[in-house]
């Protein structure tokens, strides 16, 4: 699960800094442009009357918003 900077700032959401920096690889294995995932942000999920916390990671200015996976 991921979620935009630009998001994260516009809604002023609390960051939480990570202690291993995280790398990552496009789909073609070139490291993203971006750079790393060096925080998270805590979110309650709420869906059809089921809640739970989950920390999302922070990569930089995205075209989209939010990435979720299944749960």
């Amino acid at each position: 699960m991921v979620i935009s900077s630009k998001f994260t700032k516009k809604h002023c959401l609390k960051l939480k800094k990570i202690e291993n920096t995280i790398y990552i690889r496009n789909i073609d294995r070139i490291f993203n442009k971006e750079g790393p995932i060096e925080n998270i942000v805590e979110v309650n999920l709420y869906y059809k009357g089921y809640r739970k916390k989950i920390e999302i990671d922070i990569i930089r200015e995205q075209k989209w918003v939010v990435i979720l996976d299944i749960l």
